[in-house]
């Protein structure tokens, strides 16, 4: 699975996220390496670096300044579906590496 040039935004997201529908993320791919920059709602400005597997699963870290100016990192593992309009759909399990170091789950769709 390539996920270059590909945008996503997040459908739901755990209360402890800091993640929503406004926020949008731009995937770029080279290899099975994936990058990203993301923005909107709660986030200033983000950045995830991930390593995409044979089945499409990412496994990243990522690390965000949110409105409150305080800088956040954390890990994640998405898992893809292909959705019936072909678009891809991403079912992620994250956790903080920072603050409370709290766990979450939260969907992303690609638009």
């Amino acid at each position: 699975m390539n996920y270059n040039n590909k945008k996503f935004k997040p459908v739901s997201n755990s209360d402890n996220g800091e993640t929503s529908e406004d926020t949008l993320f731009e995937y770029k791919q080279k290899n099975n390496i994936l990058t990203s920059t993301y923005c909107g709602g709660q986030i200033k400005e983000g950045h995830l670096i991930g390593l995409v597997d044979d089945d499409g699963g990412i496994e990243m870290c990522y690390h965000q300044v949110n409105l409150r100016g305080e800088l956040m990192t954390g890990t994640c593992f998405s898992k893809p579906e292909i959705m019936d309009n072909g678009k891809i759909r991403l079912h992620e399990t994250w956790k903080w590496t920072s603050g409370d170091k709290s766990k979450g789950n939260s969907i992303l769709e690609e638009i």
